[in-house]
């Protein structure tokens, strides 16, 4: 199964490739951090063989605060949100300009979109981004996606592009995706401390879930590891789309679908835009509590959320909204969006659907609303 889906990733139409800070930049004057020109243009070089077969690709791509540090004199990254902005303000010039040079060389244009979480969050911005991304492809142009950590707060931030690339593969439908990282694969231990083995495949939810990745760490210039790669991973191939974890010196072998870093196939089916986007990027505005009956009425045989199987509810929310469901325990079993706002629901709670009024006999969530986690 991995040559098969190996393959099959190198000849996807659509592909995410994702790179890091760290993959990007090279030491500079007085310790700070600047862009490496040659891992610019080697990126864009393996981006637009793939464009020039016919394929389409949309680069995320971190660095813009560790493209700022060298202008701004800055050892390392800051750990405060105003100089990080300011950092990123000056940096995604850089990056973008470095991006555009080295694919004009190439005769192609590129594009920059800027995301906020908030944006992917919010359903209407969601769709946005997903005509802007589909339009930018049709005409030609390789997309560059980025955080945009000028405007980004921490109440508001992805907190890693790993995260992000998965849900860019899922917003474009994307066939596979491919994780630049510091290492050229995931191992079963930390191959920087001493003896490691290449996990070739993790071929199902359980083995992303069973990798241990403490000690991996960061670069100091990044925010992401091997952990957000594995999270990113699993959004993605759940979702339908087949990812390899490698390093940017195998990026054109894992493009070409050659065996090469850690293969992760895609698991069942394609989720609708909206089920994944309740799941992986809505942001839940309070939570619902059922009893067990409701919860296996949703989870196993994925019926519609009813008054008689809430026990209670947190949080201040209103009609649509994305409110997580959870059992008595406090797990969160699903997601969903609500039919009643936070004020309508307390006088529903617990009552048989004809006991209420005309008003009130729809359902609290519908079961094609709601994303089961």
């Amino acid at each position: 199964m991995s040559a098969e889906g190996h393959a099959a990733l190198g000849t996807a139409r659509r592909v995410v490739l994702k790179v890091g800070s760290s993959s990007l930049t090279k030491p500079g004057k007085r310790g700070a951090t600047g862009l490496d020109a040659d891992r610019v243009a080697l990126l864009a070089d393996v981006i637009a063989e793939a464009v020039h077969a016919g394929r389409e690709v949309v680069l995320v791509s971190s660095g813009a605060i560790a493209a700022g540090l060298e202008p701004l004199a800055l050892r390392r990254r800051p750990r405060d949100l105003a100089t990080q902005q300011a950092a990123a303000s000056i940096g995604q010039l850089l990056l973008v300009e470095a991006y555009a040079a080295a694919f004009a060389r190439h005769g192609l244009r590129v594009g920059q979109v800027l995301l906020t979480a908030d944006d992917l969050q919010r359903r209407t911005h969601y769709r946005n981004a997903q005509r802007s991304l589909d339009r930018l492809l049709g005409l030609g142009v390789v997309p560059i996606v980025n955080e945009n950590d000028a405007v980004a707060t921490d109440e508001i931030r992805f907190g890693d592009n790993d995260r992000l690339a998965a849900l860019t593969a899922h917003l474009i439908g994307a066939q596979g995706m491919v994780l630049l990282s510091d290492v050229d694969g995931v191992y079963d231990a930390n191959p920087t401390k001493g003896p490691a083995n290449l996990l070739s495949v993790l071929d199902d939810e359980s083995a992303l879930l069973a990798v241990d990745t403490r000690g991996a760490g960061t670069t100091g210039v990044g925010t992401g590891g091997m952990q957000t790669k594995l999270d990113s991973a699993r959004i993605a191939s759940g979702a339908g789309v087949s990812v390899i974890i490698t390093s940017p010196e195998h990026a054109r072998r894992a493009m070409a679908g050659e065996r090469v870093g850690t293969f992760v196939p895609a698991r069942g089916k394609r989720p609708s835009q909206r089920l994944f986007w309740l799941r992986w990027a809505s942001e839940p505005r309070g939570q619902i509590v059922i009893d067990d009956g409701a919860v296996r009425a949703l989870v196993h045989r994925r019926k519609s959320l009813l008054p008689a199987g809430i026990t209670g509810l947190t949080g201040s929310f209103d009609v649509g909204d994305a409110v997580e469901i959870v059992g008595h325990d406090g797990r969160a079993v699903a997601r969903g969006l609500v039919a009643y706002s936070s004020d309508e629901l307390p006088d529903l709670i617990g009552k048989q659907t004809q006991d209420l009024d005309a008003d009130h006999q729809r359902e609290v969530m519908h079961r094609d609303d709601i994303a089961v986690l």
